[in-house]
């Protein structure tokens, strides 16, 4: 069994310098890399001729700046492995993750699979923080970081692979918000088996500050409505959560003001569950703190996206109609 490792980068140097030696450090070589430099201005070729010089069965392109998808794409048509596997350039890969996959997939053959993601110890406070806010069950419900509990498992491409005949009969990623999902959808939706594989998580260093946290969720609470447009049997009551927590805190916030202190308890009771809970995850209270303000920013970025694209596609109609929607569900 082949693989081929396939990540868009643009202007990722430093990332894909460590996400290059952490694949040079796999107990097995059953892969191939290929980088996708998508337009970069600080081009990391010189990062992967150096990891090639050292054994490493890597292929570097350059094109212009399409999107990822697209960067994604550019990769497939070009690789060899009978799966094809994705990776984020933020992301370090464990050692034993090939060798666990192949097993894993040995032994239970999966047309797609996807792995949990979580934080290494190298990581900044701040991306650790991020990290907890992005995989507790107190601000996700629990559907990433390996847990499955309020919605049904979706592959995500920061650790996320299929079969080569998976690509050839759904073909490959379609430039838009949220296309892992997409593509999920795709796949289920032609009758392929799709599951989670605990067992090979990557460590992902998500996004380095609060502001771009939050435009990142942002995005996201977005393109749901737009995943909605296009599934209207995706959207589940998790989905809703972060919006309900914007109205929730907006409303407690005027009655604390305006009426009584004592609406201010629940939010207070609910951060402190954030913070214990990050506390005995992580055992570093400075972690802890952190991941308040960023469940904060999380829950809040995510429901204003959410709100905000409801508003315009779903009340207003504004931008992509339904119509649209479909045409790019079929691919035209």
């Amino acid at each position: 069994m082949k693989f081929s490792v396939i990540i868009p980068v643009y202007n990722r140097i430093d990332e894909v310098s460590e996400l290059l030696a952490s694949l040079e450090s796999q107990t097995v070589r059953n892969f191939e890399v290929i980088i996708v430099e998508d337009g970069s201005t600080e081009p990391c070729r010189q990062q992967v001729e150096e990891a090639v010089s050292r054994g490493l069965d890597a292929k570097y392109y350059y094109k212009s700046n399409e999107g990822r998808s697209i960067a994604r794409n550019y990769g497939m048509e070009r690789a060899s492995g009978d799966y094809f596997v994705f990776f984020d350039s933020d992301c370090v890969i464990p050692s034993e993750y090939f060798a666990t996959l192949e097993k894993a997939l040995s032994a239970n053959a999966l047309d797609c699979f996807g792995g949990p993601d979580s934080a290494h110890e190298s990581f900044s406070d701040t991306q650790k923080a991020i990290n907890y806010s992005m995989t507790s069950f107190l601000t996700t419900g629990g559907i990433r970081g390996g847990k499955v509990q309020l919605e049904k498992f979706t592959p995500r491409t920061f650790n996320m692979g299929f079969s080569r005949k998976v690509y050839e009969r759904v073909g490959g990623f379609r430039e838009m918000f949220s296309e892992d999902i997409d593509m999920s959808k795709r796949i289920l939706h032609e009758g392929f088996s799709i599951g989670l594989l605990r067992e090979v998580p990557v460590w992902h260093k998500r996004r380095v500050d609060f502001k771009k946290f939050f435009r990142q969720v942002y995005v996201f609470g977005m393109s749901r409505i737009t995943l909605r447009l296009l599934y209207p049997d995706s959207l589940k009551a998790v989905h809703l959560l972060p919006a309900v927590f914007v109205a929730g805190t907006v409303l407690l916030l005027v009655l604390g003001l305006f009426c009584s202190p004592w609406w201010l308890v629940p939010l207070g009771v609910y951060f402190l569950a954030i913070f214990i809970g990050a506390l005995i995850t992580t055992r570093n209270i400075k972690i802890a703190a952190m991941a308040v303000p960023a469940a904060i920013i999380q829950l809040g970025g995510y429901g204003i996206g959410f709100i905000k694209a409801f508003i315009e596609k779903i009340i207003l109609r504004r931008g992509r109609n339904v119509a649209e929607e479909i045409e790019i569900r079929r691919g035209k």
